[in-house]
């Protein structure tokens, strides 16, 4: 699993009930496969085919990513603060690397 080249942007804290606004961005290259190298070589498909995201162990968000995403995926959604737990965002391509990134969400 590779260290996550990931900017979250989310609070550090919030009260219950608080809908929370949650922004992520991945450094991917988002290769489509359609292109070819300066010597004509066909340049091999890698994109992000999925990105997951679980708070407290639930999974509250799934994103199923196609050739068409740019690259450096970004997500922005929201999700209620019900207590306090660990989000944690999971990404994975088409080479099989897995990328993870976690932040803790304090509920009061």
């Amino acid at each position: 699993m590779a260290r996550a080249p990931v900017r979250i942007s989310m609070p550090d804290e919030a009260k219950k009930g608080e809908i929370v606004d949650i922004k992520a961005i991945l450094r991917h290259p988002m290769e489509t496969g359609y292109r070819v190298d300066n010597v004509g070589k066909k340049i091999p498909r890698n994109i992000v085919t999925d990105m997951t995201v679980t708070y407290g162990g639930v999974e509250v968000m799934r994103w199923k990513l196609q050739p068409g995403v740019a690259a450096n995926p970004f997500i922005g959604f929201s999700t209620v603060a019900i207590e306090t737990g660990e989000l944690v965002f999971t990404w994975r391509d088409d080479t099989g690397q897995i990328f993870r990134e976690s932040r803790m969400l304090t509920v009061t």
